[in-house]
This record gives structure tokens, sequence and C-alpha cells, in this order.
């Protein structure tokens, strides 16, 4: 095979893997999807770096010897800590292996990718909100408003059910069940595996008044809980959309709630709801249940986990009894990553 032909199939892969392939069949995060693009960008600029052009790149360019300089030169050149090192490092495994799949022939740098180690990080404690600053939080949203009353949704939903950021951004209508007896909301969570969060009749109570203020009178099944303002009602609302709410919540609870940190981030209400149930008495196998770490059945088969403790479980806040993409790499001129589809 001549190299300008290993070059066209390259840059095809790369544009297919990531306007196609990582959307449709890995994952639904922006933020993930950004992360593969950042890393595909940042190796072919350091593949320019090493005067690769279109007409030298190569299969050769991705093997285990040119990633691992290319480790290096981001540690050197772009002072990325390990940290950033080894999701960048992850991302192009996968895209590797996404090549893998489609052409026999690569399948060895896959190989060769699996093998390079890792950098060695100082593990980092993640942090997550005491009950004040999550009970602060939920104070802040103006429910006379129509953002208020999405901001408190969201973020009660965000704590009350461990939910992932992606996980609740993916809720559509036909996942609630608000009339069920027992009323509950299903997430669909990574590999498209669906939990069931049991939901507090408080909670009920918000979500039909934000309902009420921002979907129809009978709500479309397939429009999404939160949607986007410019996309409509069937595209879900952007990550950092919703990171920027959390953050303006913050600034107003720090003020009340030293214990909210002002950085705040979505991930930390799982990680305090986690941490609340453990200090409520529910063991760390229960606790992996009811954040979705476990298959459902495979769970209930070993534990004696019943829905009415599922629903206790989630009462640690309030006591019940009180409340086109173009395929750039058509492109033969330009830089490299022009002819990848990829910008600087």
């Amino acid at each position: 095979m001549k190299k300008s032909d290993d070059a066209v199939k390259i840059a095809r892969y790369i544009s297919e893997f990531l306007n196609v392939y990582a959307p449709n069949f890995l994952t639904t995060s922006d933020h993930t999807l950004k992360s593969y693009r950042d890393a595909l960008g940042l190796y072919i600029n350091f593949l320019e770096t090493e005067t690769v052009t279109v007409g030298n790149f190569s299969r050769h360019c991705f093997e285990r010897e040119k990633i691992e300089k290319w480790i290096v030169w981001l540690k050197e050149s772009r002072n990325c800590s390990p940290d950033t090192c080894n999701v960048r490092l992850g991302s192009v495994r996968v895209f590797l292996e996404f090549l893998g799949s489609k052409d026999i022939e690569y399948l060895y740098l896959y190989q060769e990718a699996k093998e390079i180690k890792r950098q060695k990080c100082t593990k980092k404690k993640v942090s997550g909100f005491t009950r004040d600053a999550v009970a602060a939080m939920l104070a802040v949203p103006d429910v006379s408003t129509k953002t208020g009353k999405r901001d408190l949704v969201f973020l009660t939903l965000l704590y009350a059910t461990a939910g992932r950021l992606d996980e609740i951004r993916s809720i559509k209508i036909r996942h609630l069940h608000l009339d069920d007896k027992k009323p509950y909301v299903n997430l669909i969570g990574k590999r498209d595996k669906i939990r069931t969060a049991y939901l507090l009749p408080k909670v009920i109570t918000y979500i039909k008044a934000y309902l009420s203020a921002f979907h129809d009178t009978t709500p479309d099944p397939e429009a999404y809980l939160f949607y986007s303002r410019v996309g409509g009602k069937y595209t879900k609302i952007s990550e950092p959309a919703l990171a920027k709410r959390i953050r303006i919540c913050a600034e107003t609870a720090h003020k009340k709630c030293p214990d909210v940190p002002l950085d705040a981030h979505a991930h930390q209400f799982r990680h305090a709801k986690a941490s609340h149930w453990l200090e409520d008495g529910i063991n760390v196998v229960q606790v992996s249940f009811l954040l979705g770490h476990e298959q459902l059945e495979t769970t209930m088969r070993y534990l004696d986990i019943t829905t009415e403790d599922k629903i206790n479980a989630l009462a640690t806040l309030e006591d019940e009894k009180q409340k086109t993409v173009p395929k750039k790499w058509k492109n033969q001129n330009g830089t490299l990553a022009d002819f990848c589809g990829l910008k600087k």
C-alpha cells in the first residue's frame, strides 16, 4: 500500500471516529467527545512538529515509539500533568481500537498502545458537598421564575438520584413515572445501562411545576426533560450550560454557607449523596447498587435490597414525616491537521 493511500484511509477513519462512531456508539457526553477530538488534534499537532506531512503520514506514525515520544512532548512542551497525559493516551487508544476494528492491518497499533505505561499520578481525594452545602445550593433558585424552576429540579435530581451529569441531561419525558404508586425515574447510564431512582414527594412536586412551565399540557414522551433553548425539545441541554448554572448557584450559596465550593461541579452532588448514604448506615455494596455500579439483577440475587430499602436510602436530605460535519480528509492541501479534519 502506498503511503498516500495509507494517509487517506487513516484520515477518513479519524473523521468517521469523531463524527459518527464515537457519538453514536461510545458516548453522548459532549465533554468526552471533546476529549477525543482534543487528544487526536494534539497528536496530529505533535506529528507536524516531527515534520510529518500528508506525503509521509502513515500507520507508522501511530506506533508505540511515536506515541511514547508524544507523551514526553505533552509533558515538556505543553506542561501537561500526568493525569492529563493519561487521559490523552486513553483517547488515542480508543481511536486505535476503532482503527483496528475497521482494518486488521492496523490492529497491531492498538496492541502496542495497550502496552504503554500510564504516568504515575498522585491520588486526589474527590470532595463532595456537606448536607448543609446541599441544602444551601437547593435554596438558591428563585422558583418564581422559569429559570429558577429549572435550576431547582436539575440540582435536586442530581442529588436525589446521585446521577451523573449526562444521565440527568439524557432524561426524556418517557423516563419519568410520577404517578406510579412508588414514583421513579429511569436513568440511562454508561453503555446504555438503565437504573431506577425512586423519587420523593417533594421532588415530584418540583418536577410537575417545572413541566407545567417548560412543557405542553401533554408532553411528548420523546422530548428531553431539560432541553436546549436553541435546539428545541428534542436536543438535550449542553453540559457547559448546566455547569454554568451550578457555578452561578454556588457563588450565591457560598455567601451563606462557606461549605459550598466556588468551583462546584455536578459530580460533587453524586459523591455527596454516596457519602451521605454511608453516613446513614447504608453499606458500601448497597451504595454501589444505588449508584448503578452493578447490574440490578446481579445485585438483587446476592443482596436483600428491597424497593422500600431504596426509597428509604434516597431520603437522606428531607424527613418524610415532615416534607453534518464536513469530511475534511478529502482536502489534499494545507497542513496535516487540516488533512485529518482537526484544528490546531
